[in-house]
Order: C-alpha cells, then sequence, then structure tokens
C-alpha cells in the first residue's frame, strides 16, 4: 500500500484500511490553493509547484470535454482577519496572514486554464468545505465522485478529501497533481489518505478515468 515498509502495510490491512473506492459518472474536479502563495517560492507560503500546476492543468483540460464541472479554492482574509484574533488557525500558522484579500498571494496561479464559468470558492480555514457552500454545488451538480488537487498535500488537500468522504463523496487524489513544501509531509499525507480516505492514483489513471466519462448531453 505504500513506501512504508511491509510491517506497516500488514498493520494497516488487517486493520481494515486502504480499500478502493467507487468511482462514479458525474467527478467534480476539486482544485485545492494554487493560488501564488503556494504555487511560487518567492512567497513566504510557498514553494515552486510548477510540475503540480501542469499535471492539474493537464486534468482539468481532460475534463472540459466530459462536462466535469471544475471547482477553484483559495485562502483569502480581510485585513482585519489578517491582523485580529478572529481567526484562530492564524494564531498557529502565523504566516498565513500574508493571504490576503487583493493581494498577488491570492490569486490564481496564471499558468492554469480556468474559465470564466468554473465555479471560485474563498475559504478561511484549510478544508475546501468548512464554512462553505460546497458541499451543496456538488450535490446541486448532481456529483458523484471528488477528485481533488492542489496544496499543500499535507494541509488543504488532506482536509478537503477527508471533509469530502464525510459529506458523502468517494475521493481520488491524482499524486503528481498534488504538492506541498517538503516531502515528508507530502508523502505521509498520501498514505494516510490513501489508507483512509479515497485513492491516490497516478496522474494517467485520473486521465483515463475523465476521458472514459460519457459525454454530457
Amino acid at each position: 500500500m505504500s513506501g512504508y515498509g511491509s510491517e506497516t502495510d500488514s498493520t494497516y490491512e488487517r486493520a481494515g484500511f486502504g480499500a478502493p473506492v467507487r468511482r462514479g459518472t458525474r467527478p467534480a474536479l476539486i482544485v485545492v490553493d494554487l493560488t501564488r502563495g503556494f504555487t511560487e517560492e518567492s512567497f513566504p507560503t510557498g514553494s515552486d509547484l510548477t510540475e503540480v500546476v501542469g499535471a492539474t492543468s493537464a486534468l482539468v483540460e481532460a475534463a472540459r470535454p466530459a462536462g466535469v464541472p471544475v471547482i477553484w479554492t483559495a485562502i483569502a482574509y480581510s485585513a482585519a482577519e489578517a491582523e485580529g484574533g478572529s481567526v484562530t488557525w492564524l494564531e498557529k500558522a502565523t504566516g498565513m496572514r500574508a493571504l490576503v484579500e487583493g493581494s498577488a498571494a491570492v490569486d490564481l496561479d496564471p499558468r492554469l486554464p480556468r474559465r470564466p464559468e468554473d465555479l471560485m470558492v474563498v475559504k478561511k480555514g484549510a478544508s475546501a468545505f468548512f464554512g462553505t457552500s460546497l458541499a451543496a454545488s456538488l450535490t446541486g451538480l448532481g456529483t458523484d465522485t471528488a477528485v481533488v488537487c492542489g496544496a499543500t498535500t499535507s494541509g488543504c488537500v488532506r482536509a478537503t478529501a477527508v471533509d469530502a468522504v464525510q459529506s458523502g463523496f468517494p475521493v481520488l487524489v491524482p499524486r503528481e497533481c498534488a504538492g506541498d513544501r517538503a516531502q515528508g509531509p507530502h508523502d505521509a499525507a498520501l498514505f494516510d489518505i490513501q489508507a483512509k480516505y479515497g485513492d491516490v492514483i497516478g496522474q494517467t489513471e485520473a486521465l483515463d478515468y475523465l476521458r472514459r466519462l460519457p459525454s454530457p448531453t
């Protein structure tokens, strides 16, 4: 199941973790926080996620012909939220105070193929579901599978995957489409998602899945 060794794998398998999730015919692609503050290393909160941006862009382009909804998320705080004490998370993750509304840090990476009709979810916490209308939007779209990409793997991607499955959506995470600031947290988060919350799959499998979907009517 992982690269953590046979003892770890056998422990999780014995406990009944890691079973495959079902793949529906009406997925939605949720691209989590691929904003400049995370994808560019010139920002204190960021790292070079060029490969993740490229892999995710390919997935988005494959989703379009099948009519798969593409939903983008971004973390953005008002100046009052960033500097005040109303957002408890910022007491722990102080670097996130730089993600202020209207700043370059909260702009989507310009290399991404966003379209005007795509839904944009602005959030204040790690999960794209917490405090947002995302679950209701997915239900309204008839979504039966959540394909989750973005950054960071150990933070907002993992939190979104957890809340997606808790909201009733099977989760797929293409590994090449998720990135983090460091390899260790990235690997650990993917292991955790694969064991408990969704299927971590390769980009090729994700592309094949999207391309095999029936054409929209």
